[in-house]
């Protein structure tokens, strides 16, 4: 009798359940597209994010050494120590190597072109890289995107170099033209425009910058970029106060901090760092997103409670006789209670698993118009779906189902109430 009840009221309320099973799936399916976006967003912004520029800077150990007394500096003046190149690939060796987007490195050297003192910056464009069997490239052309040549990119195993533009405007030189750096001639491959301090600046092949130097296998700094997790307050702890699975834990989580530890234990006497305006930044931007999108799984699971009250309420009103003869005959409240909570949890069950299906498909579109990739929705989130559909169909209907349970039926089947 119980399921005949159910059934009936699903089968002459066809236009009700039908309104208030719409706004389950809707509500359920823009919460499953958020849940699953959110989920899996971390790694696709922190990799869009990359194209801002490296988030790491490793420079000479020597130079983060401060050698102070009684307040003076004593640290001796010097052009600072140096990385070794040949090192530079051992950072394919790390444990999170997967998450170098790619690293440059960096060798100033002061020159003089045209009779103007000018910096020539050595560095590698797109340089093919070995660790053992693993080849991989690297370069400005990888972690700077932004950066733009009029005329071609050097190779990095040539002579030619790249003018910023301000420069090349100074001194009236074009692609093609050549330049004298340190008494050779060097072909003038392009015009470099990146809006920074390289646009006054000659950009060479780090090999280039080392023979000028007179330093092979000489680097001045590395910028890495790297995709991380937002610190929090664990990241913020000292590696050296950690010991056994805390350590564990902080080491093997994609922290920036952690990977700065890592390129310390591949590059041997080097010092690494966050560049803390582009990391804190970006660990800002990926809070704030995810807070939106938790803020509209709140508003349409919110619309959808409304609609369902909505709904209940007017098919509650409409089946007053109905509860007036339940209760005439002998109907407890738990009883005239446990009917509509059923029906309730069927609606919500269906509605739920609709909205699950629609909204795998709603974060497979998002995936691919916004971050041009595939967001996978994982089946371990359908229960939770389901939870989350019970919960908001039960609360929007408890207050009507509360109504109706306390009906008189001497007035409900009288049609005074």
């Amino acid at each position: 009798m119980f399921a005949r009840l159910v059934y009936e009221s699903f089968r002459r309320q066809k236009r009700r359940k039908l309104l208030a099973g719409a706004a389950i799936t809707l509500g359920v399916g823009v919460a499953t597209a958020m849940i699953a976006v959110a989920t899996d967003i971390g790694d696709k912004i922190s990799r869009e994010l990359r194209t801002f520029g490296a988030n790491l800077v490793v420079t000479p150990q020597e130079d983060s050494l401060d050698l102070q007394v009684a307040g003076v500096d004593l640290k001796p003046p010097s052009d600072g120590a140096y990385l070794n190149e040949g090192d530079l690939p051992k950072i394919h060796g790390m444990f999170w190597h997967n998450n170098i987007v790619g690293f440059a490195p960096v060798l100033p050297v002061a020159v003089n072109v045209g009779g103007k003192g000018v910096t020539l910056l050595g560095t590698y464009f797109s340089k093919q890289l070995n660790f053992g069997k693993e080849e991989f490239q690297t370069g400005v052309r990888l972690i700077y995107p932004w950066w733009k040549v009029n005329g071609t990119w050097p190779d990095d195993n040539s002579q030619d170099v790249l003018l910023g533009e301000r420069l090349a405007a100074s001194l009236a030189h074009k692609a093609g033209d050549e330049i004298e750096l340190a008494g050779q001639a060097h072909r003038v491959a392009g015009v470099l425009s990146t809006g920074g301090a390289e646009d006054d600046q000659v950009v060479a092949p780090l090999a280039v910058a080392q023979s000028v130097l007179g330093k092979p296998g000489a680097v001045r700094r590395l910028y890495v970029s790297a995709v991380t997790k937002p610190e929090d307050a664990f990241a913020r702890r000292d590696p050296k106060t950690l010991r056994g699975p805390e350590f564990d834990r902080w080491y093997c989580s994609p922290y920036v901090q952690s990977i700065a530890y890592q390129l310390q234990e591949a590059i041997p006497h080097s010092h690494a760092e966050q560049i803390r305006q582009i990391a804190q930044n970006e660990g800002t931007v990926l809070a704030r997103i995810k807070g939106l999108m938790l803020l509209i799984m709140l508003a349409a699971l919110m619309a959808a409670a409304l609609a369902v009250s909505a709904a209940m309420a007017t098919a509650m009103f409409e089946r007053r006789t109905e509860v007036g003869l339940m209760r005439a005959l002998g109907a407890g409240s738990v009883s005239v209670a446990a009917i509509f909570f059923a029906e309730a949890l069927l609606l919500a069950v269906l509605g739920g698993s609709a909205g699950f299906a629609g909204g795998a498909m709603l974060a497979r579109v998002i995936g691919r118009s916004i971050f041009d990739s595939q967001i996978a929705v994982n089946v371990v989130l359908f229960p939770i779906v389901i939870a989350i559909a019970v919960l908001v169909t039960f609360s929007g209907s408890a207050l009507a189902i509360r109504r109706a349970v306390k009906v008189d039926p001497v007035y409900a089947l009288r049609g005074e109430a």
